[in-house]
């Protein structure tokens, strides 16, 4: 992370952490936690993190704030999603993402730990509102 850059900075008071190359911030907050996720240039589920925790797609739901980069991505039924900063984010279970271009990815991102999707209302099989991704 970088000292020089506010949004990229380490975060004072947070968990610090590292996930195949994701570089993550978490603070609680209340019942919640708000978590700053940097995904890295050219990072994808499906090639980066699959292999470390199996399965046929990411399963858990994203929801909060791009502040920076781009992100694209593909559900299971061929849905897609592409968000690009400054965006609102709601992803569901079920996909695959990646980063597009050459800058990082930097989501703020709010969940409820395993509560996440009924707490916010993001089922996973909600009505898919994005177009497929090309």
């Amino acid at each position: 992370m970088s000292d020089s850059d506010p949004l990229l900075a380490p975060m004072v008071g947070a968990d610090h952490g590292d996930f195949a190359g994701v570089l993550t911030d978490t603070v609680a907050a209340g019942t919640a936690r708000i978590k700053r996720l940097i995904y890295p240039v050219g990072m994808r589920w499906s090639t980066d993190i699959k292999p470390l925790v199996g399965g046929d797609s990411c399963m858990h739901a994203h929801v909060g704030f791009l502040a920076r980069g781009h992100l694209r991505g593909e559900y299971r039924d061929g849905c897609g999603f592409d968000y690009s900063a400054p965006a609102g984010v709601v992803i569901q279970p079920g996909h695959d993402a990646w980063v597009v271009g050459d800058e990082p990815a930097v989501l703020i991102q709010f969940d409820f730990e395993s509560d996440t999707l009924d707490r916010l209302g993001v089922g996973e099989h909600a009505q898919h509102t994005q177009e497929p991704s090309r």
